[in-house]
Formats: C-alpha cells, sequence, structure tokens
C-alpha cells in the first residue's frame, strides 16, 4: 500500500440482497459487478468495478448479523500502516472495536471499529504495495468524496486528525446548520464534517463520480431508490445528490450538471 496514512483505499456494501444491489448500482452508478461465488461457499463477497479500476465490494449479511443489529450499509476502508497498533491507538481514544484485526491470505490485514461517536469504518494493511484504485475523485465511478455525519463535528474532527493524519482545509459557516469543515488527506482534500442534530446514528457518507448529476438522480428513482437531497450545487461549482439503495443504504453521488 504506497497511499499516506489514513487514504481511502476500498469501500464496501453491506446488503442482505447482493443481486438486487447489483442491479440497482450498474443501472445507477455503471459499474460492472463480480461473479457470485460458488454454492455452498461461507461467504458471499463480489467486486465492485469502474471502468477503468476496482472500487470496492458487496459484503452479503446473514440473517443472523441482521438479527445482530446489521443493517445494510457503505463502510470504508482507511489505509495503515500497522493494522494492530492503529487499533490500539483509536481505541485508546475512545473508538469500539467491532471486528478484531485479522488476515486474509494475498489481501491483507482488516478490522473494524466504530469512532466514538459510533460511525463505524474499517482499517487495512494491503498485502502488496500496490496502489489502490478505489479513490479516485476526478474518475468517473471511483469515490470521490467522504462525509462524516456526527453528533459532535469538532470532537469527531479532533479525533480522526490524531489518529489518521489528516489535516484541517477551510472551515465553512453553513449558518443554521453549523460548520462543516473540510479535511485534507495527503495534501489534498477529500472529507468533510459536520455536525447532525435531529437523531440518527452517526455514520461516513461515501460520494461516487458519475457524469450528468441530473440524469444520475432520474436513474435511482427509476432504479426503486430514493433522492433524499438534491440535486444541490456545491461549492466549487459541483452537484450532488443523496440517495437511499433499495436496500436502505444511503450513498452519494457528484458530477457536473
Amino acid at each position: 500500500m504506497s497511499h499516506a496514512q489514513g487514504t481511502p483505499i476500498w469501500y464496501e456494501l453491506m446488503t442482505r440482497d447482493p443481486q438486487a444491489a447489483q442491479r440497482f448500482y450498474e443501472a445507477v452508478v455503471g459499474w460492472r459487478f463480480g461473479e457470485p461465488p460458488p454454492p455452498g461457499s461461507a461467504m458471499d463477497y463480489r467486486m465492485i468495478g469502474a471502468p477503468d479500476g476496482l472500487v470496492g465490494g458487496v459484503f452479503t449479511l446473514t440473517a443472523e448479523m441482521c438479527t445482530q443489529g446489521a443493517r445494510p450499509a457503505w463502510v470504508m476502508y482507511l489505509g495503515v500502516n500497522d493494522v494492530d497498533a492503529s487499533v490500539a491507538s483509536a481505541t485508546a481514544a475512545g473508538a469500539q472495536l467491532q471486528v478484531p484485526a485479522f488476515d486474509i491470505p494475498d489481501v491483507g490485514r482488516i478490522a473494524m471499529l466504530a469512532d466514538p461517536q459510533g460511525a463505524p469504518f474499517y482499517l487495512m494493511r494491503g498485502a502488496s504495495d500496490a496502489e489502490s484504485t478505489a479513490c479516485a475523485p476526478d474518475r468517473p465511478g471511483h469515490g470521490a468524496w467522504h462525509e462524516l455525519h456526527a453528533s459532535d463535528g469538532p470532537a469527531a474532527t479532533a479525533f480522526y486528525t490524531s489518529q489518521f493524519g489528516w489535516g484541517l482545509g477551510t472551515a465553512m459557516d453553513m449558518g443554521p446548520d453549523g460548520v462543516y469543515q473540510l479535511i485534507t488527506v495527503g495534501g489534498q482534500d477529500l472529507a468533510g464534517v459536520m455536525t447532525v442534530t435531529g437523531g440518527g446514528r452517526p455514520a461516513w457518507l461515501i460520494y461516487f463520480r458519475v457524469d450528468g448529476i441530473d440524469r444520475a438522480a432520474e436513474r435511482i428513482v427509476a432504479a426503486g431508490g430514493q433522492v433524499v437531497v438534491g440535486p444541490m450545487e456545491v461549492p466549487g461549482g459541483g452537484w450532488i445528490v443523496n440517495g437511499i439503495d433499495p436496500e436502505g443504504a444511503m450513498f452519494g453521488l457528484t458530477g457536473t450538471r
């Protein structure tokens, strides 16, 4: 892994119905999906590819997982140099360990945590130094932006900057909605943190780039999803849409108009 500490390197959709997810996101984003595993496999995990590289994977939630509280969601992986050391540091700072560190042969070492306010994320050290293609803000189908909806934005910002070396970009005053704090990763604006009131579990909202935001919003509805925000213009001249897929997973799209 040749990325700066804390760089997003993979995106994972946790869903109950991978076939339905494939139909939806193929129609909306234009991704291609890997073949399902052979019958009887211990786990159903399918790769997600943009036209020019892999972006993430689809993890199938079992009935038992759902009974224990798991629900459809998008989760990002942050690349780190040492998973165990990063887990120890993050938990000492108030994060909760959800899945202890484990190794996947020829893939890498992985752990899952929830930050001190409950937003889940993965840590990963890849088995090779090959560069991830998942986060590429200017390339269609790739991760373009990462937005943390926190119960306490400043506290969340302090946690991630102290743990992963993230820098502070512009702090934008959103009026009644409070401050939107831009985050730099490896010197590039890649994320934003905001305080969200009125309930709801803190979570990361991942935005993927598409060509034509209005057409993408129409495809969300046509494929059985919901548009909950947008199309809306954001600083810098871009446009965004926040959507919910048919299984209930929240996601974002960004593009031109």
